[in-house]
């Protein structure tokens, strides 16, 4: 048993070593919370609407034909409540508040108060409550108590009655003054000082305030005995009428003759609202795996981009319906994401995206959206091998075109019989002409947009990757002129690195970008390395010193992160000057330092890392390490004689753990190996020896 145990445990290690190591996402708690939130938002808007939410609104395109079971009389509710509405503005019932009223009299009687003050003192000049001329103020003052009292009550009764009759805010002075005076003395002179004083006290007290309040129960009744004497508008209906046909948008009429007949859903769901929930959620999950898989070392602005354009796809099919047109939402981010992430990405975010559809598919036609679905796929994967932004201007004028004719083709054709679920929906040639240019506007306003996204997300687009492997551009310029040797050297190294990741399938582009500039530190210091030094003068033996060695050549890693700073370099280029020494042991060095302390500690000679994370990175260390044994090989080596070479290489740098991040299989370092070996061979290929001619020769006239 024991033997057996060991035999299942060799099975398992051969197999794990064949499977590609993964990365754990090393993101934040703070970026994962976010990005659990964001799918929640996601499977919200995919789900909402199962949980007690009408499935149908009015002018959404109807999913299927609605045929009426019976005949009816259905109360029109949508003209019904517009009446309602309209009646609203002339039909509100105002009654008497007693305490506004009780305010008003308090207020008159303070008036008054101060009026028997200003009588009492006998003083001309004293300020009232009104302004009073000479005439009134010697009419006040003569006033005995009695005949005072008197005049006080009358002005009392006088304004409860105008109270008992409702105070209107909005009247003037001159109106409330009027109406006093007609009250306080309807026969006599109007013009007496005890009725002018009385009607400037009254207007006063009164302008501006209101004793009135809106009744709604009055108001609705009223509102409601109108509408019965208009008449309460109906629709009849007849059994077998079409009440809303597919593809065509619904009425308000039409609604409510649905609603009457209950074929719009409004009862929750709770079963199929988890089931939804659950999916879109699950969806999330899958794409996030599917980045993951295609680029282990994915940054959660990766993961923020792909899932909040998901949720900004969502958000638009739920606020524009069955009116928004399939490729507008599909289109624009598969593009994106092809160019920023990869194809396999930009194909699963086109696949949920297409499936997490809050309406029913047939509303915006089946046709229709499988059609968008093979663009978005089309441009997904032909975007992503597009190396130029000249490349994907043509997809703003193909990718709308194709769309057109095959909509065309599918609704005006009529491959398919106009009864089955892709021939109900027959919107005209204006509408897909219109649609086909507004797709160009949003494609053209995507490219426009995709280097700010780059900027934003750290993304790496083919144009990008081409535009930095420019052998024109300053920074490789300086490098090929002052350390043409190391210049040379990347040359080589980008041959060997570009053919190991085209065995294997990985960025070609990028590990040839990230290759010609992962050893651009070397340029504070040329001299000190080997490639680049003349008449074999070597700095290193005449400063003596290992340990200041070891620190020169981990500075070409620390000047080289500096300078991919400085020329703004993407992360993902910069990870190469790093990631392609590793952790590796500077060998010589510290065999030197050795020989005059022999307890030094191994890790003050090896380089600070980090090791390669990615497969590129992987190859490249790997090709950085084998130039050398590739260029000292003899021609007249053997094939085999060059394999084993390059895999003792590899072997000591996985010994070493320094591929154990890179998720470089066993199988695919075999190809890398093979790669390396092909690319040798190349270089080492005999050439025909010509026979030189001698000075004396003659040739023939």
């Amino acid at each position: 048993m024991a033997k057996l145990f060991n035999l299942k445990n060799v099975w398992r290690g051969w197999r794990d070593s064949q499977s590609p190591r993964r990365l754990a996402m090393e993101w934040s708690l703070t970026n994962k919370a976010a990005l659990l939130i964001i799918s929640l938002l996601i499977a919200v808007l995919s789900s909402y609407k199962l949980l007690a939410v009408p499935d149908l609104k009015p002018k959404d395109l109807a999913p299927f034909d609605f045929i009426a079971p019976e005949s009816a009389l259905v109360t029109d509710t949508a003209e019904l409540q517009q009446k309602r509405s309209d009646l609203i503005p002339r039909t509100s019932v105002q009654v008497i508040d007693e305490d506004e009223s009780e305010k008003l009299l308090n207020q008159i009687k303070e008036q008054l108060g101060y009026l028997e003050q200003v009588a009492i003192s006998n003083n001309n000049d004293r300020i009232g409550p009104v302004n009073l001329d000479l005439t009134e103020r010697e009419w006040l003052s003569k006033q005995t108590d009695s005949k005072r009292r008197q005049w006080e009550q009358e002005i009392l009764l006088v304004s409860q009655k105008m109270i008992h009759q409702g105070i209107i805010g909005t009247l003037p002075y001159d109106q409330i003054q009027k109406a006093a005076k007609f009250q306080l003395s309807p026969n006599t002179n109007v013009n007496s000082p005890s009725i002018t004083i009385g009607s400037k006290l009254i207007a006063d007290t009164f302008q501006g305030n209101t004793n009135l309040r809106h009744d709604v129960k009055r108001s609705q009744q009223l509102i409601e005995e109108l509408i019965t004497k208009q008449g309460i508008p109906t629709i009849e209906v007849k059994k077998g009428d079409l009440i809303a046909k597919k593809g065509e948008s619904i009425t308000p009429k039409g609604y409510v003759v649905l609603d009457h007949f209950r074929l719009i859903n409004r009862s929750p769901r709770p079963i199929e609202w988890l089931i939804k929930f659950a999916e879109a959620l699950f969806s999330c999950w899958v794409l996030l795996m599917i980045m993951r898989r295609e680029k282990p070392s994915a940054k959660s602005k990766h993961a923020f981009l792909s899932l909040g354009l998901l949720l900004i796809v969502q958000f638009s099919k739920d606020w524009f319906g069955a009116t928004i047109s399939p490729l507008q939402v599909l289109v624009p981010p598969s593009l994106i994401l092809s160019q920023g992430i990869g194809t396999r990405s930009a194909l699963g975010w086109v696949a949920i995206a297409s499936l997490l559809w809050p309406i029913p598919v047939s509303g915006i036609g089946d046709g229709r959206l499988l059609i968008a679905a093979l663009t978005a796929t089309l441009v997904a994967i032909q975007s992503g091998r597009m190396r130029s932004r000249a490349q994907l201007t043509q997809i703003v004028v193909l990718v709308p075109f194709i769309s057109l004719v095959c909509q065309w083709i599918l609704i005006r054709v009529r491959i398919v019989p106009t009864s089955s679920a892709w021939g109900k929906l027959s919107p005209n040639s204006e509408t897909l002409v219109t649609e086909a240019l507004f797709l160009v506007v949003i494609l053209m306003f995507t490219i426009f947009l995709i280097p700010i996204i780059e900027n934003t997300f750290g993304l790496l687009t083919r144009a990008r990757l081409m535009e930095l492997a420019d052998q024109e551009r300053p920074l490789l310029r300086k490098l090929s002129k002052e350390a043409p040797g190391t210049f040379e050297h990347t040359l080589m190294i980008c041959g060997l690195a570009e053919e190991g990741a085209r065995s294997i399938g990985a960025d070609v582009d990028l590990i040839r970008t990230g290759a010609l500039y992962h050893d651009v530190g070397k340029l504070h210091a040329p001299e000190w390395f080997i490639e680049n030094q003349e008449n074999e003068l070597n700095p290193h033996d005449e400063l003596n010193d290992p340990y200041k060695s070891a620190d020169i050549l981990q500075a070409h890693v620390d000047e080289g992160l500096k300078l991919a700073k400085k020329h703004r370099l993407p992360t993902a280029i910069a990870d190469f000057i790093p990631e392609h020494q590793g952790t590796l042991k500077m060998g010589y060095f510290f065999h030197q330092a050795r020989k005059f302390d022999s307890a030094i500690p191994e890790g003050r000679f090896r380089y600070k890392g980090p090791i390669p994370n990615s497969k590129e990175t992987g190859i490249l260390m790997l090709a950085d390490g084998c130039e050398a044994a590739l260029r000292a090989l003899d021609p007249k080596s053997t094939y085999k004689e060059a394999c084993s070479t390059i895999r003792r290489i590899v072997e000591s740098r996985q010994i070493d753990g320094q591929l154990k991040n890179s998720s470089l299989s066993r199988g695919e370092l075999e190809l890398v190996v093979r790669a390396f070996v092909s690319v040798w061979r190349r270089m080492s290929h005999r050439r025909i020896k010509y026979p030189t001619q001698s000075k004396t020769t003659a040739y023939p006239a």
